[in-house]
């Protein structure tokens, strides 16, 4: 027997096919101002309150008595739809459904939206299959208080008849449907950061990055270049984490350390020997804000977060296609192609003498990339890569010495880093590397399973491959602007041995400006609007989504000019 059809989803699919497949099928949910706006009206019939006759007693009762019952569910199998109507009205024998509105009604004939009006016939059908007598519906509008009636006709009915078999057929789709053309419905969408419209077409249209994009549609920026809410870090060694009301407070020996509003909160990051009570962990696994937990040195352990998302078919297209050699070597050259010629825009910016040699072969690997034949010969390319960019890299960095501490960077090294530059390229690779975790579990992805990075336990691996193109312009950047700017000296760190570690000062020095480079705005190379670096890692892995299901021909690595 085929799903009931939801009647809200119904007056998505009217309002717009795309938005539908987006929350029906795959689960896409968000909120915006409409959206808050719209659960405050509803807040008041969405507690289950008052009896609901049954059809042989309303109609039994005829008109010695009324009725008023919220929030109740009703379904049909015949209709195929199953709606909640907010508000079940019965009197003299007949009842209405009343569906609650945040707006007012349009200045038309009838005074109602199409799509609120599909809604309202898809209640009066349910209710009718139900056995109760229903001529009309009411839709209230909250702004203007209005109650407007919406008659329901044979032909209403026979409409929403092949509205739920659109809504079948539309959620049998292997991709969404193509978004709207520059519709003014977009900008007050609240999925539109997950949607893209402007920018899916783009890419269409387009073709690749290194096509003009004068030809292609403009682009508009239809969500916030930043986010609201930022992530928390606690580093403070015995801290315990309580949830008071709406705000987290962060303790220590019974004493406040610092708090942080739940709306406000975008993750939580722990480091070391730090606590939080139950019901932190309830709420901000309700409201999937993901739990990072570190080691005290900063190594990054994994997360604690709510259920997975509901997009389960972009984990079943993610498994096909890294099983299949030729379909993950077409999206982990890309990988690739971004990370070197960043690297080398990185190093034609910043380098204080002559580079030239290091940003030819850079970009003689970068013409290389194309040709790869498999992974193994792909990432010995990277390596090449890498080892050109950190042969010149001391040449990005001011000479820092103070007595035995210097910044003298002579290679990359790890586990453990030889250097203060050492230990600090480790330490943004391991707060990066979160970052991109968080982004694409968000976005649908296993983040264990990628397409460059080979499966190893517990490594997310899918997370690497993406942050391969962000490492020089967002981690080595950051390092950059550290020791450039006199931001970290001798006291940030503590050498155990051969091995250089950031204390928590420099560990809370250097969160400061890796967050400010996340928040930094920045042009993006095709669409042609700023927005924040932690925005671009959303877009980047949504472009990525896109592709892994075959809605966009391939995908396209964010590389800055």
């Amino acid at each position: 027997m085929p799903d009931l059809v939801p009647a809200r989803m119904l007056n998505e699919l009217v309002y717009c096919p795309r938005l539908f497949y987006l929350e029906w099928v795959q689960g896409e949910f968000a909120h915006n101002a409409d959206v808050v706006q719209g659960l405050m009206v509803h807040k008041r019939v969405d507690q289950e309150k008052g009896a609901m006759p049954s059809p042989g007693d309303v109609a039994a009762s005829g008109s010695d008595a009324g009725f008023t019952a919220k929030s109740v569910t009703v379904s049909g199998d015949v209709c195929g739809i199953i709606a909640k109507v907010d508000i079940v009205e019965g009197d003299g024998g007949y009842v209405s459904p009343v569906d609650y509105k945040k707006g007012s009604p349009p200045d038309s004939p009838g005074m109602v939206w199409e799509p609120d009006r599909v809604q309202a016939i898809a209640q009066v059908a349910v209710l009718r299959e139900a056995g109760y007598v229903c001529k009309s519906a009411i839709l209230y509008y909250a702004e203007t208080k209005q109650r407007i009636e919406v008659p329901v006709s044979d032909e209403d009915l026979k409409m929403l008849k092949t509205l739920v078999e659109s809504a079948r057929s539309h959620a049998a789709l292997a991709i969404p449907p193509p978004p709207l053309v520059d519709s003014p419905k977009c900008p007050r969408c609240s999925l539109v950061g997950i949607c893209l419209p402007d920018e899916t077409r783009f890419l269409e249209l387009a073709g690749d990055a290194t096509d003009s994009p004068a030809e292609a549609p403009d682009v508009r920026r239809l969500y916030p270049a930043r986010d609201d809410a930022l992530p928390v870090y606690v580093q403070e060694q015995g801290a315990v984490l309580r949830k008071n009301g709406e705000v987290i407070e962060i303790t220590k020996g019974g004493q406040l350390i610092d708090k942080a509003r739940l709306f406000e909160t975008s993750q939580v990051s722990l480091f070391g020997s730090v606590q939080m009570t139950p019901s932190v962990v309830h709420t901000l696994c309700e409201r999937q804000i993901p739990i990072c937990h570190f080691s005290y040195g900063g190594w990054f352990y994994g997360m604690t977060r709510g259920m997975p998302h509901k997009n389960i078919q972009l984990r079943i297209a993610q498994f096909r296609i890294a099983s299949e050699q030729t379909e993950s070597m077409h999206i982990a050259r890309k990988f690739i192609e971004g990370k070197l010629r960043n690297c080398r825009t990185v190093l034609r910016r910043n380098h204080k003498g002559d580079c030239g040699a290091a940003l030819a072969e850079l970009d003689r690997l970068s013409g290389l990339v194309e040709r790869t034949r498999d992974i193994d010969e792909l990432m010995g390319i990277e390596g090449a890569g890498a080892r050109v960019y950190f042969s010149t890299f001391s040449g990005l960095l001011k000479d820092a010495g103070q007595g035995e501490f210097s910044f003298d960077f002579q290679t990359r090294n790890r586990r453990p880093p030889t250097d203060p530059v050492n230990s600090l390229l480790s330490f943004m690779y391991a707060i990066l590397s979160k970052d991109m975790a968080i982004t694409v579990m968000s976005v649908g992805f296993d983040p264990l399973l990628g397409f460059l990075h080979r499966p190893r336990y517990g490594r997310p691996a899918l997370a690497l491959d993406l942050m391969e193109e962000f490492r020089p312009i967002i981690a080595d950047s950051t390092v950059i602007t550290l020791i450039n700017n006199n931001m970290v000296g001798s006291s940030h760190f503590v050498k155990r041995g051969n091995s250089w570690a950031l204390t928590a000062m420099g560990r809370r020095t250097v969160l400061d400006a890796y967050e400010r480079r996340m928040d930094t705005l920045v042009t993006h190379p095709m669409f042609g609007y700023s927005v924040s670096y932690r925005r671009i890692l959303e877009v980047q892995s949504r472009l990525l989504s896109r592709h892994v299901l075959g809605e966009l021909p391939e995908y396209t690595p964010f590389c800055t000019r």
